[in-house]
């Protein structure tokens, strides 16, 4: 990867030239079966049309805050590189009263509720689907994306100083982000391009973010981002890191 990434956001560039058909995220989700790849171009993708919401539709500026109630999940992992692309800090499972946008996943609406800016609401489904009817007082994600532009270009650079991640209210700037996925790469067995790492941790701690997202990002890597691993049947998570040819684990507090 590129020495000089300064952001998430610069290491998703840098993954983007350097091989954008590699996979990036791989998603598995135990209690419903769903199972996505995402290949580097598509995340960024993804990543460009929720960073143009953000920016264009929603009128954020960089030092915003967007609270993120959302579990361990592909489309939580486009939202952190979504905000990190615009300036924004990106509070995951932060105070919804705090926050000048919320995003929340179908399980926490009503903690939602206690946003007096726009709010957000992911329904989570396979193949990012969309909710049946739309929440009251929320806007559907899956509706309100798909137009956004393939590209995006902030009105602003980021500063890569400035508060980018608060995670067990622990504020990081994007270089921290960065530097702290850099140096701990080598502990979670990320030593480079080709390692794939399986983590069923959740993202509300600094481990779970990096172990299913910064730390794979931030070296060349891939990671396999399972959810409801608890619930995965006997003999699955050995099958799984074959068929995905995991070559590192992550250990700590899968389904807590």
């Amino acid at each position: 990867m590129n020495a000089t990434d300064r952001t998430p956001a610069d290491l998703l560039g840098s993954a983007l030239a350097a091989d954008p058909g590699r996979p990036l995220v791989t998603f598995y989700d135990d209690a419903t079966g769903e199972r996505v790849e995402l290949s580097v171009a598509t995340f960024a993708n993804w990543v460009a049309k929720t960073a143009n919401l953000l920016q264009d539709e929603l009128s954020v500026e960089p030092g915003d805050r967007v609270a993120l109630l959302l579990p361990a999940h592909w489309q939580t992992a486009v939202w952190l590189l979504a905000c990190a692309s615009v300036g924004v800090v990106a509070d995951v499972s932060g105070e919804a009263r705090a926050a000048d946008v919320v995003v929340s996943g179908p399980d926490r609406l009503e903690e939602a509720r206690a946003c007096s800016g726009a709010r957000i609401a992911m329904a989570l489904r396979p193949l990012g689907g969309r909710f049946p009817q739309a929440p009251e007082g929320f806007t559907d994600y899956a509706v309100e994306v798909p137009g956004q532009g393939d590209r995006f270009v902030p009105y602003a650079p980021v500063d890569p100083e400035g508060p980018a991640l608060i995670v067990a209210g622990r504020e990081f700037s994007g270089a921290q982000v960065v530097e702290r996925a850099r140096a701990e790469a080598t502990a979670l067995g990320l030593t480079g391009p080709g390692s794939r790492i399986l983590s069923g941790l959740p993202y509300d701690t600094w481990d779970g973010l990096n172990a299913g997202l910064y730390g794979p990002l931030a070296t060349g890597g891939s990671v396999v981002l399972c959810r409801h691993l608890e619930q995965a049947g006997d003999g699955v998570l050995d099958k799984r890191v074959e068929s995905e040819r995991v070559t590192t684990i992550a250990r700590g507090t899968a389904g807590r």
